[in-house]
């Protein structure tokens, strides 16, 4: 007798409770499978081809422990988490599907839990409430809705460049809003062959889109790939681009923190390599969690690079996580007198890399003291 094709509602297959429609992912997720819970506490990704399961494997297990990706990676299964898979699913009708196909379309979809024990839910859970509490001491005060009548200024080229170097956030910032192209022409200018002026507007752009986002964070997301776009660009130059990036993530970790990682994809190229260190420093000093969750081990061994700005670059990072199981890489450091010039708020600041090490060292053994009280 031929079976009879009735899809039926996806359930959990740890309680065998009905299961909502997974959602898009968040900013902590991969960034491709769509994510669900059950309240049972199991996590679920969605993966509606079949074939990229490993990526819902990851993704479902880095949404399980809250986005900890340093946490998710030292799990091992059985003994930290449980799994489970659910075949035959079809995500655009939330139905399982058991021959496999609705009205003539092929459905191979999987769905894959994730369930973590009690203890390791615990550990997540903590690590999410510790990082909201350090994002929720760096939002920025949400900016005042804008008239909807006022008669609203046309950006241009010359206006946007003038305000910039004045450093008149406040009228870049009212830019944004009455024309959004404001942000296409802030990073027109880090195309400045002076080095002072291309990081003075780098600076600037951070502290706009720190406060532009706060009622329009979209375009400045789009801005970000836009300069991710640009400074993978072999052909094009990547000037300012990457500390920018840098600026902008720093000034709304809570929003996009997760583009921190991506900041590594630049640690093999000589030429990307300073600026690279640059964002994460500057990342560091107000999320040191972002990076210690990223590998940043695989820059740990620019301390030795014969650069001084690189080392100097390194110190930076490493004074501002705290990294004192690195101290004995920095102390050597005291001896070298070569001068490095590192900017911060976009002007340069100038001294040896003892004096970079020593800032250093004092740093970590303040941050030190404060645990210890």
């Amino acid at each position: 007798m031929k079976q009879a094709n009735i899809p039926i509602a996806p359930t959990c297959t740890f309680c065998g409770q009905l299961i909502e429609k997974p959602e898009p992912p968040t900013a902590e997720g991969v960034g491709e499978c769509h994510i669900g819970r059950c309240e049972c506490g199991a996590v679920y990704a969605s993966d509606p081809t079949g074939l990229n399961v490993g990526n819902a494997m990851v993704e479902c297990l880095a949404s399980a422990c809250e986005g900890n990706w340093e946490l998710a990676w030292d799990l091992l299964p059985e003994d930290d988490y449980l799994t489970g898979r659910l075949e035959n699913y079809d995500e655009q009708t939330h139905q399982v599907v058991e021959l496999k196909n609705l009205d003539g379309r092929h459905v191979k979809g999987t769905v894959y839990f994730v369930r973590l024990h009690k203890e390791v839910a615990d550990i997540a859970a903590r690590s999410k409430a510790k990082k909201q509490n350090a994002e929720a001491d760096n939002i920025p005060a949400i900016e005042p809705e804008r008239d909807p009548q006022r008669k609203k200024q046309r950006a241009s080229k010359t206006t946007v460049a003038k305000l910039v170097e004045a450093g008149d956030v406040d009228s870049l910032v009212d830019s944004c809003f009455d024309d959004v192209r404001t942000l296409r022409f802030m990073q027109r200018l880090l195309y400045d062959p002076v080095e002072d002026k291309r990081w003075w507007c780098a600076h600037i752009i951070g502290l706009v889109c720190a406060r532009f986002s706060t009622l329009k964070p979209g375009p400045v997301s789009d801005m970000l790939h836009r300069l991710f776009e640009a400074s993978s660009d072999s052909a094009a130059s990547s000037w300012g681009l990457i500390e920018t990036i840098g600026t902008i993530i720093a000034g709304r970790t809570d929003i996009y923190g997760a583009f921190t990682r991506h900041l590594l994809r630049y640690a093999g190229d000589p030429s990307t390599q300073s600026p690279m260190l640059w964002a994460l420093g500057t990342i560091a000093e107000i999320r040191p969690d972002l990076i210690r969750r990223s590998s940043f081990y695989q820059i740990l061994g620019f301390i030795n690079h014969p650069d001084p700005v690189i080392k100097a670059l390194m110190l930076r990072i490493l004074a501002r996580i705290n990294a004192k199981e690195n101290i004995k890489d920095i102390e050597p450091l005291l001896k070298i007198q070569d001068e490095a010039t590192v900017y911060e708020q976009g002007k340069p600041v100038t001294a040896s890399v003892a004096e970079f090490a020593q800032q250093a060292l004092n740093l970590i053994q303040e941050q030190g003291d404060q645990n210890n009280d």
